[in-house]
């Protein structure tokens, strides 16, 4: 008997887990995944010559491929988490894909796929499997750009101008990291497409955004830490086009500068994230991929220019992306118990008022 109890309390612990689980916590795995690429972009061979980025060559590619591992295995058991939860409550999913907010972080794992592919050190870009691979990630990505895109021109309710939030933006950063894997395989016309679709939804995502027109959805302030998204787009942009074109050119340096610029507006307003840092929670990984990012695009800057400033800027934004990534690597272990709770009170996504912590 007590036997039978045991089994069942786990079914319903394990049940309660899923229920509790969202597309949210995806953003572990994008920061990981991007943190791979970004030492793999740091250590990888170049005819920068300067001698800071030679520090950086210095460094073990036993750490690389246990970074890239651990990026993996993060990876999969989201997935695998995600994948349990569409089987046994897609009711949630459903409510989820329906949700203004839920529905951007459904291009989290792919974005966090086409990283990973991008940082592998297991195979060529220009091959069978890199290409495959590709497909099976960038399809999802593009099935959600039609449908959402669709929504923002045709949908009363679902107007741009009045599910507006800064996670919106993670639907542009899917396209732009496909465009940018794209690119590294030689597929420079696919690539093209992917940034058109990108770039011109950020466009007009970036204007509304700044608008804040009445009705548009507001931000809790436990989540605010999205708003970093901010740097994400135009830095990964500056990634994209520099692979496409092949060179880091005027218009990579002027959407590097934009997420400059957006990453010191940020930055100069401590007060509008220190209600979001009285407690841990899940949203604070929001912190490490943008950054990650605009270290990523420093680096091919630093590259370009070949001088003291720009690789002391590299080097700054590095190292802010490397600190803050094992702070937070911390700081989840160290409350891993309060990442999932297993409390009847904290229905995130039963209740429908706080469905918005999925931001």
């Amino acid at each position: 008997m007590k036997i039978m109890d045991t089994k069942e309390a786990q079914k319903i612990h394990f049940s309660s887990i899923l229920t509790r689980f969202h597309a949210g916590y995806f953003r572990i795995s994008l920061s990981l995944c991007s943190q791979a690429l970004l030492w793999k972009t740091l250590s990888e061979p170049s005819d920068d010559s300067h001698k800071i980025r030679n520090i950086f060559r210095m460094l073990p590619s036993t750490a690389f491929i246990l970074l890239w591992s651990l990026a993996l295995f993060a990876l999969i058991s989201l997935s695998l988490l995600y994948l349990l939860r569409v089987f046994f409550h897609f009711d949630m999913v459903k409510r989820e894909f329906l949700h203004h907010v839920g529905v951007n972080y459904l291009y989290a794992p792919w974005i966090s796929w086409l990283l990973l592919l991008q940082a592998t050190p297991f195979f060529k870009h220009e091959g069978v499997c890199f290409l495959v691979l590709w497909w099976i990630f960038i399809v999802p990505i593009l099935a959600l750009d039609i449908k959402i895109y669709g929504q923002w021109i045709t949908k009363g309710k679902r107007f741009l101008s009045g599910v507006a939030n800064p996670t919106s933006q993670l639907s542009v950063i899917g396209n732009l990291v496909g465009a940018r894997a794209a690119a590294e395989m030689g597929w420079n016309e696919s690539a093209l497409l992917l940034f058109a679709i990108g770039m011109s939804h950020y466009l007009v995502l970036f204007v509304t955004l700044y608008q804040r027109l009445p009705g548009s959805s507001s931000i809790p302030a436990m989540l605010r830490p999205v708003f970093f998204l901010f740097l994400a787009a135009p830095s990964m942009a500056s990634l994209a086009w520099d692979s496409i074109y092949g060179k880091f050119d005027s218009s990579s340096k002027m959407l590097f500068f934009l997420s400059i610029f957006l990453f010191l507006s940020l930055v100069s307003r401590p007060a509008l994230f220190k209600r979001s840092m009285w407690k841990f929670n899940v949203s604070w990984w929001a912190y490490s991929f943008p950054l990650t990012v605009m270290a990523m695009a420093s680096t091919k800057y630093a590259q370009e220019m070949k001088n003291t400033a720009s690789h002391i800027l590299m080097l700054f934004l590095s190292a802010l992306s490397v600190i803050v990534s094992l702070v937070l690597m911390i700081f989840t272990a160290l409350n891993s118990n309060s990442l999932l709770p297993c409390d009847a009170d904290d229905s995130m996504h039963i209740s429908t008022n706080q469905r918005s912590s999925i931001v």
